[in-house]
């Protein structure tokens, strides 16, 4: 018994002290210090490079102004985002049905992609003026669509060819074949776009509220990041840079632990493996 307990206490001593988290803080407190170091020895002013310590500061007087157009940037995500999961995953299965309809289909899915979304992003809130909160919504879809229906659809066809057989040898309906087996095997990949496609909701967000421009109550935090740089408020802008930065590590961080859950137990690329 005392032994278990005693590694018991090793184990968790050694997630506490995982390189995985303390390796990135040590980073990011050396490049604080190198950052206020910097600033105090060229005597920068604030409107140039302010420095961590004001920038701080500026977050906790600022908090109750930032932290609300936060919530509606994350909001606009949020929302962007489960289109973009729902969506891209409907029409990766319908590519994985019928070829044709996936050459049809799929180079638009590219111009997607690589139109810029700067370029039609006024157009998108021009077409829908009446609803903002939309316009910014397919702004930020139009951005994280892609990586759910390439990577989804990767998965669908990379299915092991003999266990592919064995289901077509046992005469398995194709959408027994799509629940049963390919739709697992593509849990990788599909899960692997939702990392991707989370930040790129975000981003898509912020580029859209940079567009549109709208202030207000119901502003985003793009906005304010805006306005902070047209009236020289370096240091709230740099705090409302922080909180979107923040944002997007925690969206990535709690996509990257579904992930982790829902592939610990059976896929290679998650089970943690002993030496």
């Amino acid at each position: 018994m005392l032994f278990i307990r005693r590694t018991q206490s090793q184990k968790t001593s050694i997630k506490f002290f995982n390189a995985d988290v303390w390796a990135p803080m040590v980073v990011g407190i050396l490049a604080l210090v190198i950052w206020d170091i910097f600033v105090r020895i060229t005597y920068l002013p604030p409107y140039i490079l302010p420095g961590p310590l004001l920038v701080f500061k500026t977050l906790i007087t600022d908090w109750n102004e930032l932290l609300p157009s936060l919530f509606i940037t994350l909001q606009i995500t949020i929302v962007a985002f489960l289109a973009a999961v729902i969506s891209g995953l409907l029409i990766a299965i319908l590519f994985t049905q019928s070829k044709w309809i996936e050459r049809s289909l799929f180079p638009y899915a590219v111009i997607l992609q690589t139109t810029p979304i700067v370029a039609i992003a006024p157009l998108i809130i021009l077409w829908l003026k009446n609803n903002t909160f939309a316009a910014l919504v397919v702004c930020a879809w139009i951005v994280a669509f892609f990586p759910i229906v390439s990577n989804t659809t990767l998965g669908l066809n990379s299915v092991d060819r003999n266990l592919l057989n064995l289901f077509q040898l046992y005469k398995a309906s194709r959408w027994q074949t799509l629940l049963y087996l390919r739709l697992p095997s593509a849990m990788p990949y599909f899960l692997g776009g939702l990392k991707i496609s989370g930040g790129l909701a975000l981003i898509g967000a912020v580029v859209a509220e940079f567009v549109a421009g709208t202030g207000g109550a119901k502003s985003g935090i793009a906005y304010r990041i805006l306005i902070s740089s047209y009236n020289l408020q370096i240091p709230r802008m740099f705090a409302a840079l922080f909180l979107t930065t923040g944002l997007g590590v925690l969206i990535f961080v709690s996509l990257s632990a579904l992930s982790d859950f829902i592939l610990g137990k059976w896929h290679e690329s998650a089970v943690k493996q002993e030496n």
